[in-house]
């Protein structure tokens, strides 16, 4: 009751109640005077109290893309005294109920989910708990009380379409994003833009599904490579896409960029070691992690946000994976 009087989270009550300094002033006089008012009595702690928490929740875990994001909310709470709780529900509703049970029993200040759809039920209850909630990357739109930490993915796409066109592309193949993640659609209108933008006409057939997985880029680049009149560039919408294209592209005998150019998006470390070292967009992916730490611990705090929508910048970076076309 003390904690949704407050405005604030339980774990920042019980940070007040054990006397802790990462309080703000502010937030640390309003709990003390609802504690006084409602006559809560502190009792001697037999034991130190346990260190906050910070509870990352991702869908999956088989992606070094992950990585780059436990990485970053690891450095933001590693610098503020508090943990890290690692979690991967596989998009199951039993999985993510056994998240919950297991979340209730720890310390936490607040939630960060990675590429997911926060399901109402479960909305309901971190609002009852008033659990602050930061979702990476949502899938669909995320609830209204949530912050969300994105990516300008629609100019990344845009301006790495772009550059393919300014060396001399035409034929420029497309490898989607899940198509429920937001941030895939916004790849997928980047792509059209560009190519609206430059007078060449969207051809259906140089679009193909993907799921971010190297398999699905492997797939997919195999199909725009058999077709009879195939794309001179292919733009995956992620690295590991981008690399199951590079397998493609070797299996059929051909060489990257002097047969074809790849592009990706996301920057992962392994793509500047790959040969020939990818162009992608760079998607500060550890950097989203960070904020995304610090605007939980915020909220933790009772703190007002400038704004709930986040965005940071991508930037292209060129590197061999991309040449004028070879006329046929």
């Amino acid at each position: 009751m003390i904690a949704r009087l407050a405005g604030v989270s339980v774990p920042t009550v019980s940070r007040v109640i054990n006397g802790r300094s990462d309080v703000a002033p502010q937030t640390r006089e309003r709990v003390e005077e609802l504690l006084t008012r409602h006559g809560y009595r502190r009792r001697s702690p037999s034991r130190r109290p346990s260190a906050a928490l910070i509870d990352l929740v991702f869908n999956d875990l088989d992606s070094p893309w992950a990585v780059e994001i436990i990485r970053g909310v690891e450095d933001v709470a590693h610098s503020s005294g508090a943990g890290t709780v690692v979690s991967a529900i596989h998009r199951r509703t039993s999985s993510a109920k056994q998240w919950l049970d297991n979340m209730r029993t720890r310390s936490t200040e607040g939630v960060i989910f990675v590429t997911s759809m926060v399901a109402p039920p479960l909305q309901a209850e971190l609002r009852r708990l008033n659990v602050p909630v930061v979702i990476v990357d949502p899938a669909g739109v995320a609830p209204q009380e949530a912050s969300t930490i994105g990516a300008t993915n629609w100019a990344g796409s845009l301006g790495a379409n772009q550059y393919l066109l300014g060396l001399g592309h035409r034929r420029i193949g497309f490898i989607a994003g899940p198509p429920q993640l937001m941030c895939s659609r916004a790849r997928m209108d980047g792509y059209r833009a560009a190519l609206d933008a430059a007078g060449v006409a969207v051809d259906d057939a140089l679009i193909r599904p993907g799921n971010f997985y190297h398999e699905s880029g492997y797939a997919a680049g195999t199909q725009l490579l058999a077709l009879p009149d195939p794309p001179t560039a292919i733009f995956a919408s992620s690295d590991q896409m981008a690399l199951g294209v590079y397998e493609a592209v070797r299996k059929r005998g051909l060489r990257v960029p002097d047969d074809i150019s790849v592009v990706g998006f996301d920057d992962l470390p392994e793509v500047r070691w790959c040969s020939p070292p990818l162009t992608t967009v760079r998607q500060p992916l550890a950097e989203m992690g960070m904020l995304a730490a610090r605007t939980v611990l915020r909220l933790a705090q009772g703190e007002k946000l400038e704004s709930p929508r986040l965005e940071l910048a991508t930037e292209l970076v060129v590197r061999d994976s991309a040449a004028p076309p070879r006329h046929r």
